[in-house]
């Protein structure tokens, strides 16, 4: 069910948003899963990746490589990881793109901002964890108090 009248479900509409979107979306869009130590240490399971982060390669040709994120490359939407790079045919090097949802983050480069998004995000998750649960404390105030069909 669609709530919001200003979102589409159509299909061309979808790609058209997803493929012309700005660089500040293109960024979330962006995103890797973190490894499972860094989702148990932070509580939170994906973050738009950041030049300098460290990476391992999960899928595809490269996969189990782990390197530093040298580029996040928005206008194609690929990362460049360092020490992943292939050679041209004139000799030169070149890195190779990969997709960020095919890689897990190993190791986060942290600033205030960084350590600011992560608190955030974290708080929401332990706020959907506690939705719908009672404490001991209100499980104990209804009990005392009379029932409805104490009342009639």
């Amino acid at each position: 069910m669609k709530y919001n009248p200003r979102v589409s479900s159509s299909r061309r509409k979808c790609r058209k948003a997803h493929f012309t979107a700005p660089s500040s979306v293109r960024r979330v869009l962006m995103s890797a899963p973190l490894s499972s130590d860094l989702r148990n240490k932070y509580n939170v399971r994906s973050v738009p990746v950041r030049k300098d982060d460290e990476v391992q390669v999960v899928r595809g040709t490269y996969k189990g490589r782990e390197g530093k994120v040298v580029q996040v490359y928005r206008k194609k939407w690929v990362i460049h990881v360092e020490r992943i790079t292939r050679e041209k045919v004139n000799g030169s090097t070149v890195n190779v793109g990969i997709n960020p949802s095919k890689v897990v983050v190993t190791k986060l480069k942290l600033d205030k901002d960084r350590k600011a998004l992560l608190d955030r995000k974290a708080r929401g998750r332990a706020a959907d964890k506690a939705k719908g649960k009672f404490s001991a404390d209100e499980v104990a105030a209804a009990a005392a108090a009379p029932s409805l069909q104490e009342v009639d």
